[in-house]
C-alpha cells in the first residue's frame, strides 16, 4: 500500500497528500472514471469485432498539450467508484459480450484497480492501456492482474 499522504505511484514522484488535495495527476485517492462503456475504435487488435470493455479513469500523470481526452483527463469529469463498483462494471462489460476489459490510464489508482480485479477477475483478457509513463512500482501491484 503505497502512503496516500506523499503520493509516489507515478515517475513523477510529486508527493502530494492526495488524501486531503490531488496530485500532479488532479486526483484523490478516490477512484473516479468518466465512462465504462463499449468501445469500438480502439485500434483493431484491441476492439476486434465486438468491441473493447472500456473504463476511462478521470486524471492522468501526463498532461500531454494535446491529449484526445482532454476532458477526461484535465477537467476532472467523472463520477466516484469503489473498488466493488469497477468490479460490477467489468461484470457488466463482460456479460455484454466484449472481447478484453480495456482500463485506459489507471495508474495513479492502481491500488483500487488491484482490489476491483481481486473481487472480480473477469475470464477475458485484462488491457493496461496506459500513458507509457509507468513506474516499475505500478507494474508490480498489476503482476499477474493485467495481461
Amino acid at each position: 500500500m503505497f502512503d496516500v499522504r506523499s503520493c509516489r505511484l507515478c515517475p513523477r514522484q510529486c508527493g502530494a497528500d492526495r488524501y486531503n488535495g490531488t496530485g500532479f495527476c488532479g486526483e484523490k485517492t478516490v477512484v473516479r472514471a468518466a465512462k465504462a462503456y463499449l468501445h469500438m475504435w480502439e485500434e483493431p487488435c484491441i476492439s476486434g469485432t465486438n468491441g473493447s470493455g472500456t473504463v476511462f479513469f478521470s486524471g492522468c500523470t501526463m498532461r500531454c498539450i494535446y491529449c484526445q481526452n482532454h476532458e477526461i483527463s484535465l477537467t476532472g469529469r467523472g463520477v466516484t467508484l469503489t473498488p466493488k463498483e469497477l468490479a460490477d462494471g467489468y461484470r457488466m462489460l463482460e456479460e455484454s459480450g466484449v472481447h478484453n476489459i480495456n482500463l485506459v490510464t489507471a495508474d495513479h489508482f492502481v491500488e483500487a484497480v488491484a482490489e476491483s480485479l481481486s473481487i472480480y477477475r473477469p475470464k477475458l483478457p485484462i488491457v493496461y492501456n496506459c500513458s507509457g509513463y509507468t513506474s516499475p512500482k505500478t507494474l508490480t501491484m498489476l503482476s499477474g492482474l493485467v495481461d
